[in-house]
């Protein structure tokens, strides 16, 4: 038996606006901190330190990338523009997140676990295989082609391998000689 689906397509698109705006604007205002301490956050400095001790080296360059990622990827998500596009950096950036930073401490964010980067990356794969839906920049400029199947699942699998290059080029800290 099919399934019924009854959902309209403004009422699809209303509710993929709304996870777009809250999802994509979240994640530029997370990169905000990074970059321009504003929020709350540490800023580039901070954020390099953070990076260094994770074993980003140079530590500034790959702050700096993953904040600047982060404000685009959100706002490429918030706006609907480009696709996948948006969704693939940011399920790069919180794979990153995810094993450098919270897998040790378990699944639940209280604890500084995974929960919160798993929510981010599912929401980011669920719009890259969705599509911005109608109220978005991709629907006003006629990019279409964008929301295919191929090009969702490419990006996707781009943004993964994306995130398997970033942790592989993790280095630990030179040894300090006692001597």
């Amino acid at each position: 038996m099919p399934l019924a689906f009854t959902t309209d397509a403004a009422t699809l698109s209303a509710g993929l606006l709304l996870a777009r705006l809250v999802l994509g604007l979240a994640m530029a205002a997370h990169g905000a901190q990074k970059l321009f301490g504003w929020f709350g956050g540490h800023g580039l400095a901070g954020t390099a330190g953070f990076f260094g001790s994770l074993g980003f080296r140079p530590a500034r360059l790959f702050a700096t990338a993953a904040a600047v990622t982060e404000v685009g990827s959100g706002l490429l998500v918030a706006l609907g523009l480009l696709g996948p596009v948006g969704p693939a950096l940011m399920i790069s950036l919180m794979i990153v997140a995810m094993l450098a930073v919270h897998a040790k401490a378990g699944f639940f964010a209280q604890s500084g676990g995974i929960e919160l980067a798993l929510l981010y990356a599912v929401g980011a794969f669920a719009l890259a295989l969705t599509g911005p839906g109608a109220y978005s920049l991709d629907a006003l400029l006629g990019l279409d082609a964008l929301t295919s199947s191929a090009v969702a699942v490419t990006a996707v699998v781009a943004g993964v391998l994306g995130g398997a290059v970033a942790l592989l080029l993790r280095r630990p800290a030179p040894a300090l000689s006692g001597d």
